[in-house]
């Protein structure tokens, strides 16, 4: 799929690997939405996106909340004139020992980094197939997905589940 004219909405797009991908998607031609929880971040990142020549919006969510991951990607719909590609890449890390870590800390993680990966598959799925078209959705994992490390054993579990979760979704 050539990307050439393509809207693709990436998470986490304020900072970091998001920041990487987004600039990535549009010197290879795409209208970007950039969705994270911090709006100085994205807005930052948009104009690095504009200045390249190609079209940006922004849109402020927690990926957590399953409505706010459906509300951007109408937005992206609105704003850019359509939609075509997912980043699922948001997430957080906690460092610290199993032994450690608290109940909230789990659900916190949990909830971002895999909840918040289903709801932006569903999300798309959904939209993909009203708008009669095929898309692209992409999830980012890390080898934490692959090998268990100390100290990050919470973190290692949400991306194992992003996986599992990516298998299933292109199996179905």
């Amino acid at each position: 799929m050539a990307i050439e004219n393509k809207v693709a909405l990436v998470t986490g797009a304020g900072q970091g690997i998001g920041r990487g991908i987004a600039l990535r998607l549009a010197k290879d031609g795409a209208s970007v939405m950039l969705v994270d929880v911090n709006p100085e971040g994205i807005a930052a990142v948009a104009a690095e996106v504009e200045a390249l020549g190609r079209k940006a919006a922004t849109f402020v969510a927690n990926i957590a909340d399953r409505a706010q991951v459906y509300a951007a990607i109408d937005e992206a719909e609105k704003q850019l004139g359509g939609f075509d590609i997912i980043v699922n890449n948001a997430g957080i890390a906690q460092v610290q020992a199993l032994a450690d870590v608290t109940p909230e800390e789990v659900d916190r993680i949990m909830r971002i980094n895999v909840q918040g990966t289903l709801w932006g598959i569903q999300a798309a799925a959904k939209k993909f197939i009203d708008r009669q078209q095929k898309g692209k959705i992409i999830n980012a994992c890390s080898i934490a997905g692959h090998d268990g490390f100390a100290l990050l054993g919470v973190y290692s579990a949400t991306k194992f589940a992003v996986r599992a979760l990516t298998q299933a979704a292109a199996k179905e």
